[in-house]
């Protein structure tokens, strides 16, 4: 039989996120805390996604109060007064049921990175130039997509293919449904086509990775001078007559982990370096975010939209004009996804991973 949880462990589940809420707002009510723009916004950020949480745990506190009183007039000799307490008691207990499955919706579509920028790595895998142009053409489909949906887009590095496309390129989506609108899309994706260069009329497949990171903010991930060996070179790709001549291009390693990023997209070595620490702060978010996930229990890591960039998940086959996500086994017109047009493939993975948290929590799993 089924395991399913108390209200009582459900509703318990809220008090970390209610204490929290409540030290936000006493952090908050501190002027110096006011007078770091940077740090506010976080905070402010994190307390508009508790409040819902907070606001139901207190609803909670009020009925496990209500309901200890009526329990306290059951025994009473006055049978009126005993009577009364029996009504105030299913009249709570009518009330928490009511709130048991929006408290499970709100523990199950919990995620902390709601809201934020994000960072799109793509990465050509195996398939020679084709990986690179297929590569090209997933840029070009998230670019719309993410447009289309009021984002903006950001090239912050790329390594241009010897035939087009990319050998990679990072990508930063801004706006308030960026982390909604991609956060699926990490792992292995695979297309089946005829390549432009091949005269037998065969079908190649060809291989890219997308990872998509939460972009991290500078309050969340310290960078210090002493841990950064910053190199600078000249830019190999494209960018006008200045980016090749001087030496713009810049290569930070961050000594404590290994982390290499680089970034020559800009014909300024100022600006190359600030978007080179945007996405060193994002891949140490990312490691440490990775690292905290993996000590989590199983029924986290099954979730979909695990990041991991060895899984492979779509195919994008062009003979037979589908898109197949392998994750939930469902098929998609290709032209119409190619365009940019992923609102119903997001819709059903969003749908599938919230029926995936539900059932988990129905069955009693922390």
């Amino acid at each position: 039989m089924t395991k399913r949880p108390d209200p009582q462990s459900l509703f318990e589940r809220l008090r970390e996120p209610a204490e929290r809420y409540r030290s936000l707002q006493e952090a908050l009510a501190d002027p110096t805390v006011l007078a770091a723009p940077g740090r506010a916004a976080t905070l402010l950020r994190e307390l508009g996604e508790l409040r819902a949480k907070a606001e139901t745990w207190e609803r909670w506190q009020a009925l496990a109060g209500r309901r200890a009183s009526a329990e306290a007039l059951l025994a009473d000799r006055d049978a009126a007064l005993a009577g009364l307490a029996r009504e105030e008691l299913a009249a709570v207990d009518e009330q928490v049921q009511a709130m048991v499955e929006e408290v499970k919706r709100q523990l199950a579509d919990d995620d902390p990175n709601r809201g934020r920028p994000v960072m799109l790595e793509i990465r050509a895998g195996t398939g020679g130039d084709e990986a690179g142009l297929f590569a090209g053409d997933l840029a070009r489909m998230y670019s719309r997509f993410a447009e289309a949906h009021d984002c903006t887009v950001e090239i912050l590095d790329s390594s241009p293919g010897e035939q087009g496309g990319y050998k990679e390129i990072v990508l930063a989506v801004a706006g308030p449904g960026a982390w909604d609108l991609l956060r699926y899309e990490s792992g292995g994706h695979r297309v089946q086509r005829v390549p432009a260069t091949e005269s037998q009329g065969r079908i190649h497949t060809s291989a890219a990775t997308v990872a998509v990171m939460p972009e991290a903010e500078e309050v969340e991930v310290e960078l210090r001078d002493a841990d950064l060996r910053i190199d600078t070179y000249r830019s190999s790709g494209p960018g006008g007559q200045n980016v090749n001549k001087t030496s713009s291009a810049i290569r930070i390693t961050h000594l404590p982990t290994g982390t290499v990023v680089q970034c020559q997209d800009e014909a300024s070595q100022h600006k190359n370096k600030s978007k080179a620490l945007r996405m060193l702060r994002t891949r140490l978010k990312e490691q440490r975010d990775r690292a905290r996930k993996e000590a989590e229990d199983s029924t986290r890591r099954a979730q979909i939209g695990s990041g991991d960039r060895s899984e492979r998940i779509r195919t994008y086959n062009f003979p037979q004009n589908r898109v197949t996500d392998h994750r939930i086994k469902s098929s998609y017109s290709l032209e119409s996804v190619v365009l940019g047009h992923l609102e119903d493939v997001v819709e059903d993975l969003r749908r599938h991973d919230l029926e995936q948290k539900l059932a988990a929590l129905a069955e009693g799993t922390p």
